[in-house]
């Protein structure tokens, strides 16, 4: 037995001299199997990360011995889970969002060239467009073909536009609607001429699409407030409007990039992986459901430029099977001319 020193308390020496007297407490030891797991796991751990750009082969050197001094302190380890591979050995990919397309979206039209058109010329767009009409005994919706569809906007809204289409008479865009009085029954009509309403979302002339704000919320906030009559829910009459500006006005890269901007902050807007427009260009596309429809705009993968809109059922109903594409259209050439009816150079 040991001496007591004299300095510790009674109390102290006691206890020290009875902890000699028992025999050590016993060491619990795992199984074979649990052993060799947790070396595995330790061994997985200690190993060197790969270097970021810009560190040097030393620093990730003296990382490992660090590791290793954690685990011979006492230090428990646990690895961050990692993402599981796909069965089919491809590495796993994760979905981007719908906010995520309509940035790059914004950013690509942001640095677009800006339309050079003046205020006597007319803006010029050219699609290719394909809709679904019911036939008149009923039944399903029938498809036509894609066919082009030109337009020809006056940029101050001050003459006359144009709409040609395959298949169909021209159209004049007029700001002066003719229209017949009456001065009373019986009396002879009187022609007149409708002055036109202001231009608006719903309504609009390349002069006030280029003066429309360049902040996505307050833009959003117009689009609303004069989208609010209609079918539809807000949402979807909101998205609807700011899908026509894309495809047949000709809007400042700013005023774009914000109404991609725009869409991104729409409630239920979504990603399509995989859409093609009506010329069979092949992208990404963000969409919004509506009353068994949903409406698609696609986009290129690479370029991230719009390039047309797609509605398609997604429920069997009356007009047709879910998949039924109701409508598509393909964006082609926008440019300035200088009267309604003439061709880009």
């Amino acid at each position: 037995m040991n001496a007591i020193d004299p300095r510790t308390r009674p109390q102290d020496a006691l206890l020290t001299e009875l902890s000699e007297l028992l025999p050590p407490p016993p060491v619990p030891e795992f199984a074979p199997e649990r052993q060799r797991e947790l070396r595995g796991t330790l061994m997985a751990s200690a190993r060197p990360a790969r270097p970021a750009v810009g560190w040097t082969r030393r620093a990730v050197r003296f990382a490992v011995p660090a590791v290793v001094c954690g685990i011979a302190a006492g230090a428990v380890l646990v690895a961050a889970p990692s993402e599981p591979e796909p069965r089919d050995g491809r590495p796993s990919v994760r979905a981007e969002g719908a906010s995520a397309v309509l940035s790059r979206a914004a950013l690509a039209a942001a640095s677009a060239p800006a339309p050079d058109a003046r205020p006597e010329e007319f803006v010029y767009v050219e699609s290719l467009v394909s809709r679904a009409g019911r036939p008149a005994a009923g039944g399903p919706a029938v498809v036509e073909p894609a066919h082009r569809r030109q337009v020809w906007l006056s940029a101050d809204g001050s003459r006359a536009g144009l709409v040609r289409e395959a298949g169909s008479a021209d159209q004049e865009l007029s700001p002066r609607l003719p229209v017949y009085e009456l001065e009373h029954p019986g009396a002879e009509p009187r022609r007149t001429v409708l002055e036109p309403s202001e231009p608006s979302v719903t309504a609009p002339t390349h002069a006030f699409v280029a003066g429309l704000p360049t902040d996505a919320d307050a833009l959003l906030r117009l689009v609303r407030e004069q989208t609010r009559t209609g079918g539809g829910d807000a949402d979807q009459r909101a998205f609807t409007a700011i899908g026509t500006l894309l495809a047949e006005t000709w809007a400042p890269p700013q005023v774009t990039a914000a109404l991609f901007e725009a869409a991104a902050r729409i409630p239920g807007v979504v990603v399509v992986p995989s859409a093609r427009d009506a010329a069979g260009r092949e992208g990404v596309a963000v969409a919004r459901t509506s009353g068994g429809e949903r409406t698609q705009w696609v986009f290129d993968r690479s370029t991230s430029a719009f390039l047309g809109e797609r509605t398609v059922l997604v429920a069997d109903s009356e007009t047709g099977p879910a998949g039924t594409v109701l409508s598509e259209t393909a964006v082609l050439t926008k440019a300035a001319v200088a009267k309604a009816g003439q061709l880009p150079g």
